[in-house]
């Protein structure tokens, strides 16, 4: 799996690549979402549109980074998730858990210090 971070305004939004499965995949989104903490970056977004899969390790880790954000007073929300990814967390009943978008521009608007869009993706936020 890979992982690339980026930045729009108070926003840390993680793109990831490929399977969220127990060992170094999931052990990259821990390490990940600790490291963004330690710096003081608490909104985050977990843009999986590139994840085909996830396991129950992987569902573990999102957990585990929704509490630990939330512990620091910060906003982790799910961005673009497979549809494969959507019914595994719909049969574990984490869809009600995770604030969870469809649209980036969307998710961004939410954090409760509200990133300033170029016009373009103010359009698409409407």
């Amino acid at each position: 799996m890979q992982i690339r971070n980026r930045q729009i305004a108070e926003v840390t939004i993680l793109d990831f690549c490929g399977r969220i499965v127990a060992g170094e995949d999931a052990a990259l989104l821990r390490d990940s979402v600790r490291s963004l903490i330690s710096r003081g970056e608490k909104n985050i977004v977990l843009n999986m549109e590139a994840v085909p899969y996830i396991d129950s390790a992987g569902i573990g880790e999102l957990v585990s980074a929704l509490v630990a954000v939330g512990r620091q007073g910060g906003c982790l929300k799910l961005l673009n998730l497979t549809r494969r990814v959507y019914e595994v967390l719909e049969i574990v009943r984490l869809v009600t858990v995770f604030e969870i978008f469809d649209n980036e521009a969307k998710a961004l608007s939410t954090f409760p210090i509200a990133p300033a869009y170029p016009p373009a993706m103010r359009a698409q936020a409407s």
